[in-house]
């Protein structure tokens, strides 16, 4: 059962649409939807909301740290609730699929993404969900740092918000744990 719902990006204006801050706007279109106010929680370090989904309370957090820092937010407020790694969904950009492509999947390594890998440092376990979100790769010798920072095309936002859309639509299943359903579904 999904308790914290944790959107992976980087704050500030000048990174909001870059590919590296998918996460970010997963839980913004969220809160929208579902009609959750953002408060900032210093205690937390970031942006916290609750929402209900599946008739089960879910709180949203959008770590004000830098990317790479991930991992100080997630285990303050893991800590304080007292919640298991598995009870934790973490919504982040993934190089390896293609924007239109998001896949759901249960622990394994960090894959180069510093926010996963600080969070796994900070949890001491890589026991939590994750639903990848596809940004595609740099083109050759073009730096990956650059490349996740930088605003897609309009065609590649557009997959992107496309594939959130339809992931949300999984939201009640994966609150409720029905995860291996999501997957069969997602990752068809």
């Amino acid at each position: 059962m999904i308790k914290l719902i944790v959107g992976l990006g980087n704050p500030g204006e000048q990174y909001e649409k870059t590919r590296h801050n998918a996460g970010f706007l997963f839980l913004d279109s969220l809160a929208k939807e579902m009609g959750c106010a953002w408060s900032n929680q210093s205690r937390f370090h970031g942006l916290f909301a609750e929402c209900s989904i599946a008739q089960t309370k879910i709180m949203l957090l959008k770590p004000d740290t830098f990317m790479n820092r991930s991992g100080q937010a997630v285990g303050k407020i893991c800590r304080y609730y007292k919640l298991l790694p598995e009870e934790m969904l973490v919504v982040h950009d993934e190089l390896d699929f293609n924007p239109g492509v998001v896949r759901l999947k249960k622990d394994g390594g960090h894959a180069g993404h510093n926010g996963l890998r600080d969070i796994i440092a900070h949890l001491g376990s890589k026991d939590f969900y994750r639903l990848r979100v596809g940004i595609g790769r740099p083109s050759a010798g073009k730096s990956v740092a650059d490349f996740v920072l930088c605003v897609p095309s309009r065609v590649e936002l557009d997959l992107i918000e496309g594939v959130l859309d339809s992931a949300r639509l999984y939201l009640d299943q994966m609150v409720v744990g029905d995860m291996a359903v999501v997957m069969n579904k997602l990752n068809a």
